[in-house]
């Protein structure tokens, strides 16, 4: 079984910074045609340029979409941008995500509809658009395809999703619905050939969390002593985790939640931030 990604087409959002861009990236270097969505315009095109121009010589597999993905026009215009540069959509990464910190007895705090609009109603219905449009390349198969995987979604999640941390109750309530929705749509979509799972992770040393380091040096060394493997992981090795997720590689895996956070869920740390 194959773990390679080269010429299937990856729509990754929240590819500007962080975590989203540092998979973007990785699915780019192992062959992947990626679409690059993020909100951020100016973000984007620093980290990726802008979207080339059509030069059969030098053919490009990235292109960047800006927009407001819990904007339903947009999420449609973003699959049409995809199939307008790559002509089919293979792989779904869903890498945008927020964290908000609230106090949970705050009645006028906005936070947990907020994350529920960005974490996991603009995942949900980008799932659903582009699974549909899997379904239908599928349509296009013969008959001796007629087994041929037609696509891979794969959710970021959060180990936050079953620990309590009352600062994190919006974060923790948005993963547990995403996980949810994972294997919820894993089931509703198997009979299409499509999979759905989810990478749930805990410490990542995304560039929000260097700077809470930064500004909070015990923060650091509470996540190394809640860690059994005492380190925070790079985003490089999440990345990979997704590629496995997104690979044919784990060809018989739906509905599942894959926690990569070195052991940091078998402690169960009371008090220990789960980011």
């Amino acid at each position: 079984m194959s773990f390679s990604i080269a010429g299937k087409t990856a729509i990754i959002t929240g590819a500007a910074n962080g975590i989203g861009l540092s998979i973007a990236r990785h699915f780019a270097d192992h062959g992947a045609n990626v679409i690059c969505a993020d909100m951020d315009e100016a973000r984007l095109i620093d980290e990726w340029g802008p979207n080339p121009e059509n030069d059969e010589d030098e053919p490009s597999n990235t292109r960047i979409f800006a927009g407001d993905l819990r904007e339903k026009l947009t999420i449609a215009n973003l699959l049409s941008a995809t199939i307008d540069a790559f002509e089919r959509v293979d792989i779904l990464v869903n890498a945008s995500r927020q964290v908000a910190l609230a106090d949970p007895l705050d009645v006028d705090n906005k936070a947990v509809q907020m994350l529920l609009d960005q974490n996991l109603m603009t995942s949900l219905r980008l799932s659903q658009l582009v699974a549909k449009r899997m379904i239908q390349q599928g349509e296009d198969l013969g008959e001796d395809e007629q087994d041929t995987p037609l696509g891979a979604i794969v959710n970021l999640s959060s180990i936050a999703a079953t620990r309590t941390q009352p600062g994190l109750m919006a974060y923790s309530i948005a993963s547990a619905a995403l996980d949810q929705m994972t294997r919820s749509l894993s089931v509703a979509l198997a009979p299409n050939r499509i999979r759905v799972n989810s990478v749930a992770f805990g410490s990542v040393m995304s560039a929000s969390l260097r700077d809470t380091i930064r500004e909070a040096k015990e923060t650091r060394e509470d996540i190394l002593d809640g860690t059994p493997l005492g380190r925070i992981a790079s985003a490089h090795e999440l990345a990979e985790s997704v590629q496995f997720l997104a690979s044919e590689g784990s060809g018989f895996m739906t509905g599942h939640i894959l926690t990569v956070d070195g052991g940091r869920s078998l402690l169960d740390v009371v008090g220990n931030p789960a980011h």
